[in-house]
């Protein structure tokens, strides 16, 4: 007669032992590195191959490059970043056109004025050169995604504006504001639209959105009251104003002055 007793004893021991092995084997592993391979993939050049790649693209690169090679206005003269200290003609254009072209935008939604445009030297990628201006041109000029906001300052944060343009000694473009650099690298007779500056007025500031949110260290704009986001890329300001006008105008008015 089989041994009952004995035989669920062994049971239990088989049983205890299997759930052993089970939750180590469930447990953490860490693995390690032991060995690197690599090996040499050719890329195929077979005439026949690049020429079946060649006639997909062609038609799509053909396309894009007209629409960038259209003409749309003439530079009658190169417009360069390093042309001055403080001011430049391409920073007094840029400058301009996306303070001209944002306030219309900027009243239509909000029935408000932009006051003065800042803009940073750096951004600028490359120059305006003299002849045909195209499509192009502007991606050029502009090769960032970067989109045009509006910053609501208190006149303290204008003045921390100024103070880190003369600080920087950069000739970031500016537009609808002038002021004096004196001889102890104070700003004096800061005016915006021809009004001396007011500490207790809200001004309505157009730069970018990488600037607003206080790139290339301009943390003033982090201080701002209120933040529009016109959804218009300044890339897209310039190809629009470029499809306006003629011929691009060279200006040279006074914003920046020093003693």
């Amino acid at each position: 007669m089989v041994n009952l007793k004995k035989y669920n004893g062994v049971l239990k021991l088989f049983v205890i032992f299997l759930t052993f092995i089970f939750i180590v084997s469930c447990g953490k592993q860490n693995y390690y590195v032991s060995k690197i391979e690599g090996k040499r993939i050719t890329i195929t050049d077979k005439e026949a191959k690049n020429q079946e790649i060649e006639n997909y693209v062609k038609p799509y690169r053909e396309h894009i490059n007209k629409d960038l090679d259209s003409v749309l206005a003439y530079c009658p003269t190169t417009l360069d970043k390093s042309d001055g200290k403080w001011q430049t003609t391409i920073g007094n254009l840029m400058a301009d056109v996306t303070m001209q072209r944002g306030n219309i935008i900027f009243k239509a939604r909000e029935k408000k004025d932009i006051d003065f445009c800042i803009l940073n030297n750096g951004g600028i990628r490359a120059m305006l050169p003299k002849g045909n201006v195209t499509t192009r041109t502007a991606y050029e000029i502009m090769p960032f995604e970067n989109g045009l906001v509006v910053m609501a300052l208190k006149g303290e944060q204008v003045l921390e504006m100024v103070d880190y343009f003369i600080a920087t000694e950069k000739p970031h473009p500016l537009s609808g504001i002038t002021f004096t650099i004196g001889k102890d690298k104070v700003a004096k007779n800061i005016a915006i639209q021809g009004k001396p500056l007011d500490k207790n007025t809200i001004y309505y500031v157009a730069t970018n959105d990488y600037l607003s949110n206080g790139g290339d260290n301009m943390l003033f704009f982090k201080k701002a009251v209120q933040k529009y986001d016109l959804d218009y890329k300044l890339r897209n300001i310039l190809i629009d104003y470029f499809k306006e006008v003629d011929t691009i105008p060279v200006i040279n008015d006074v914003r920046v002055t020093v003693e």
